[in-house]
């Protein structure tokens, strides 16, 4: 059977999820199919090309339509869940932030960011403001994923750390960790949190500006 891209992207995310970005190499990818590296040229120029097509995969997974939010339905709103769907996609994959972060031509990634100031513009809002709110949005969307795929620290990794030295200095910081999640809020619930946070004052900023 003849080799085609679309198989050689599904093979290059079956290696992302069994090794992680580093191992998505054009090398591992060509001994997974049997062929020789010369062979994937025909279909992905180089490693960048690899690394875009195998992003715009794992992102048609959330995102295989793209729909502009009912009329009724408030353009923040809809772009928090934008932003949650953008997240699911990225997590669902080891490195899914880093890959995508790395993929400036993804056309789906384009094509998000398009339907999304395409449709701030048509609730009114002026189209440089519009393009500042989704690059804030998707710029910490990407990050705040990195943090949660990086994971954290070992115990070994640090074991000089003092907690109780560390609470003291920043009793604040401690206390607000522990203030939010003490009532049984989850990593989804912060990331939502701060989302509204950013939207909501980008909306009055906008409404401002209109």
């Amino acid at each position: 059977m003849a080799l085609d891209k679309r198989q050689i992207v599904a093979e290059a995310v079956a290696l992302l999820d069994a090794d992680g970005l580093s191992g998505v190499t054009l090398r591992k990818l060509a001994a997974r199919l049997g062929v020789q590296q010369p062979t994937l040229y025909w279909h992905l120029p180089n490693k960048a090309a690899l690394l875009t097509a195998v992003a715009d995969a794992i992102l048609e997974e959330q995102f295989p339509e793209l729909a502009p939010p009912q009329p009724a339905e408030p353009w923040q709103e809809w772009l928090v869940g934008l932003a949650e769907r953008l997240r699911r996609a990225l997590l669902a994959h080891p490195d899914g932030a880093r890959l995508i972060s790395l993929s400036q031509l993804s056309l789906r990634m384009a094509a998000i960011s398009e339907l999304a100031i395409s449709t701030l513009v048509a609730r009114e809002i002026p189209l440089r403001q519009a393009r500042l709110i989704v690059l804030t949005v998707e710029h910490f969307t990407v990050g705040h994923v990195l943090e949660e795929q990086a994971g954290r620290p070992a115990a070994t990794s640090a074991p000089d750390f003092d907690l109780e030295a560390f609470t003291q200095a920043h009793p604040t910081v401690v206390a607000g960790i522990t203030e939010y999640f003490q009532d049984g809020r989850t990593p989804d619930d912060l990331f939502r949190d701060c989302l509204n946070v950013i939207i909501r004052g980008a909306a009055t900023t906008a409404s401002r500006a209109c």
